[in-house]
């Protein structure tokens, strides 16, 4: 099958193998262009963008669709499908019209719940149970279209952004290949009005750790928060970012270090820290973490 590939960071790069591992024909890829990265802050391309100038494939980052021309060189393509995963730009009436089959979109979640821009994080903060990949038929609207193909997955108690992220990747590759083989047998399924939910960009105000809140809730925010922007507290007066962590037994002040095992009291419970990162360093286990500077029982993070 003849595909138009569009998508940007990591989480899209294992779909774009995937299908070249299938024999479709990638007549070209559309991603976010090359932004400066890293202390030099020269220009560096998108995962996407690497991977596929490594797989010799044609690649175009155009800032928008919607002039003439750009959606006439999509149009030019004369794909069968566009397979579109994160990619970050809205694709006009137009560019959803062009390929024979559509645009199929990749997004990693039970639709209609967590629609939008992050449903990975959505569901950890929000203690979602299960979430999944759904391959949808894309229309004008904010991930509105009929569900062509879905699968679940359990969220993990201790289970990051990060581990959810790998494991709906490789998950979202192997469904929308299953999908394409099916093409245009499946079935569209309506969502549902009832269920709606959105998963806003999440905002960097939302890092802070407040430990007035439960064990619970401060649990699924530093999870759900790890690695990016991550979830933080000061503790001594530097800001300290906590990437991993489980519930754990004790109580005491909220923000208070109950052990040398940085056990954290919270309003309601406590929670273990698992995994840190001082400013300026590398995260680091608690372990290791507790070697360098330790935090001592007693000490109270704010």
């Amino acid at each position: 099958m003849r595909v138009v590939f569009m998508g940007t960071p990591e989480f899209s790069v294992s779909v774009l193998d995937a299908l070249i591992e299938a024999g479709h024909d990638v007549a070209a890829v559309y991603c976010q262009p090359p932004r400066p990265a890293g202390r030099g802050k020269k220009d560096r391309p998108t995962p996407v963008n690497a991977r596929a100038e490594a797989l010799g494939l044609e690649v175009r980052h155009p800032i928008s669709l919607k002039a003439a021309d750009a959606q006439k060189d999509f149009a030019d393509l004369n794909a069968d499908v566009a397979v579109v995963v994160a990619y970050g730009l809205l694709l006009p009436q137009a560019v959803l019209d062009a390929p024979k089959l559509g645009c199929l979109n990749i997004h990693a979640s039970l639709l209609p719940r967590w629609r939008g821009a992050a449903p990975i994080h959505r569901a950890i903060m929000a203690g979602d149970a299960e979430t999944g990949i759904c391959i949808m038929q894309m229309e004008a609207g904010l991930d509105t279209g009929p569900v062509l193909m879905r699968s679940t997955l359990a969220i993990q108690d201790e289970e990051t952004t990060a581990d959810l992220h790998d494991r709906l990747s490789e998950n979202g590759a192997a469904l929308i290949v299953k999908a394409l083989g099916a093409l245009p047998q499946l079935t569209p399924e309506v969502q549902p009005d009832e269920g709606v939910t959105y998963a806003h960009k999440i905002d960097k105000a939302e890092a802070r750790v407040d430990w007035t809140q439960s064990a619970t809730d401060v649990d699924r925010q530093i999870r759900g928060l790890s690695p990016f922007p991550g979830a933080w507290t000061e503790i001594e007066g530097q800001r300290v970012k906590l990437l991993a962590s489980r519930l754990a037994a004790g109580q005491g002040e909220p923000g208070e270090v109950l052990d040398d095992a940085l056990v954290v009291a919270c309003g309601t419970g406590a929670v273990e820290l698992l995994r840190l990162q001082r400013a300026g360093k590398g995260a680091q286990d608690k372990e290791v973490f507790q070697r360098g500077r330790p935090v001592p029982k007693g000490t109270h993070l704010a």
